[in-house]
């Protein structure tokens, strides 16, 4: 059974449909990074998960029963941390997570023995008597990010947590996120591409309100379904070469690349699923040429994003 699962969820406010019959499913353990580019309705869909906002239409489950049904149990499986970090300067940390433990309604003889592993998995304890308002950008969310994990939660969403940090507080957050994803199912929300692929084991992207893209971050860059670019470069006669390579019927066309002295050098793509490399190198070896390079070309996920996102705007 899947820990969350999203059937037909719309919402609309006034004549703007936010999120349009959006649905999927996040499995225990599994850390998803959730893209899609600015009012696409990354946040408003996490703001349904948590509850903080009522769908129109739609059902939504945490560990198979409906959000609805009992409010306070899915607020204490989920750890939320929304964009804007919702803290109190004037507070030490520890104050802070003492408070946030009790609206949580843990027992007060247990509230201590929540903080103290929350402390220790967001690396906040020299600072745990420090006034949040003194604190750097980055341990602000670190303090963040303890809160959302004080109830013990199923699964963590994370709304652009990164947001405003300097690189090394990136790395150091994508590592610490690295971390509690071992514990949590984590739902990421995020701007910043090297975050999925350094963190995330799967990836939704979220466009106009709908769902484009759903899967492995590997096999959505592999293009399973739009054919294998393969870069090639044989000491052949260029104009030869590229009659042979379109005759081959595992190749969908032949693309022009920049000139490579006296061998000839273009990028395959496959016929739908096709990988034309074998037949490559059938061709070279049958006509006597050498075959000098033959790399698979891979989408990164920038252009991924872009090619997904570009298309309906």
């Amino acid at each position: 059974m899947s820990l969350v699962r999203l059937q037909e969820v719309s919402k609309s406010f006034g004549d703007v449909r936010a999120v349009d019959g959006v649905s999927f499913s996040i499995d225990r353990g599994e850390v998803v990074g959730f893209l899609g580019p600015n009012g696409a309705g990354k946040t408003t869909t996490m703001r349904l998960i948590t509850r903080a906002l009522e769908p129109d239409s739609g059902g939504i489950e945490i560990g198979g029963s409906p959000v609805s049904e009992d409010p306070a149990e899915t607020r204490r499986r989920i750890g939320y941390l929304p964009e804007t970090n919702p803290l109190y300067p004037d507070m030490l940390v520890g104050e802070f997570l003492t408070f946030v433990a009790r609206l949580r309604g843990i027992e007060e003889s247990r509230i201590q023995d929540r903080i103290d592993p929350a402390v220790a998995q967001t690396g906040i304890g020299d600072v745990y008597y420090r006034p949040i308002g003194h604190l750097s950008k980055g341990f602000r969310q670190r303090v963040g990010l303890a809160q959302a994990i004080l109830s013990e939660p199923d699964i963590l969403i994370l709304d652009e947590p990164t947001e405003g940090l300097d690189p090394n507080q990136r790395v150091e957050i994508r590592k610490l996120i690295t971390r509690l994803g071992a514990d949590h199912t984590v739902l990421l929300s995020t701007h910043v591409m090297q975050e999925v692929q350094a963190v995330c084991d799967r990836l939704l992207i979220i466009h106009q309100g709908r769902i484009i893209a759903d899967g492995g971050v590997d096999k959505l860059l592999a293009g399973d379904d739009r054919g294998v670019q393969v870069t090639v470069e044989i000491d052949a006669e260029p104009g030869a070469l590229r009659k042979a390579l379109e005759a081959l019927p595992s190749v969908d066309r032949v693309l022009e690349t920049p000139d490579s002295g006296s061998r000839a050098r273009f990028v395959v793509v496959g016929a739908d699923s096709a990988d034309p490399r074998p037949e490559v190198f059938e061709l070279a070896r049958d006509r006597g040429w050498m075959l000098w390079e033959m790399r698979v070309e891979k989408e990164d996920l920038e252009q991924f994003f872009r090619n997904l996102t570009e298309s309906d705007s």
